[in-house]
């Protein structure tokens, strides 16, 4: 009788222990780890972020001399950068009607328009009027006129032309010039465009007053 409730005991202490080591893996089964990515909060943008990405420079835009600028065609992209500037006048070297919408930007900026039309040949025939880059040269020398923007449709050859007569006006040497002048012209270079800055008689103009940083070099 005695050898019974010992066996009875036995196994019913290896029955609770079963249960205790089931009950042990369930409860390590619940404990589920969270591999999902951590929330990310949102990202604040100032609010001047945005003024910031629309200044775009025009085409070939560059500075020239304190208050002098160059550049190719500025469409509306551009206006926001040119407002920067603070441009008091533009010199357009092409023939065309400057487009409505360009000219609604300068009335809205007080902004005048000198236009002195050179027609955009290519070689070999080639033709830049002496006299109309002479014009246009005192329009830029006038510092009433400052800041100004140079610009024809590329910024490259019309807009380098008249850059390159200002160049010699600020007594630079010839290799200086066109040193300037390829490096916006790149593979469209013009013998003819270096010939006649070579070639052009700044004579008429040197009783004009310079104040540009440029011109004591």
């Amino acid at each position: 009788m005695k050898d019974d409730n010992t066996a009875t005991a036995n196994l019913t202490q290896n029955r609770q222990h079963q249960v205790c080591r089931t009950t042990g893996a369930v409860s390590s089964v619940d404990q589920v780890v969270d591999m999902s990515p951590p929330v990310m909060s949102p990202e604040v943008v100032p609010s001047n972020a945005g003024d910031e990405l629309n200044l775009i420079p025009s085409l070939n835009f560059a500075m020239v001399d304190n208050g002098i600028f160059r550049s190719g065609f500025p469409d509306s992209a551009n206006f926001s950068f040119l407002q920067t500037l603070r441009l008091r006048s533009i010199i357009y070297l092409c023939p065309e009607p400057y487009p409505e919408a360009n000219n609604e930007f300068l009335k809205a900026n007080g902004i005048r328009l000198f236009q002195f039309g050179i027609e955009g040949y290519k070689e070999p025939f080639v033709n830049i009027p002496q006299d109309t880059i002479r014009e246009a040269l005192k329009a830029v020398l006038d510092v009433r006129n400052h800041p100004v923007l140079i610009h024809c449709k590329r910024g490259k050859h019309r807009t380098g032309c008249l850059v390159g007569c200002l160049r010699k006006l600020q007594r630079w040497c010839l290799s200086s010039v066109f040193d300037e002048y390829q490096r916006f012209a790149a593979a469209k270079a013009r013998v003819s465009d270096q010939r006649f800055m070579e070639l052009f008689d700044t004579s008429s103009l040197k009783h004009l007053p310079m104040s540009f940083s440029c011109s004591k070099k």
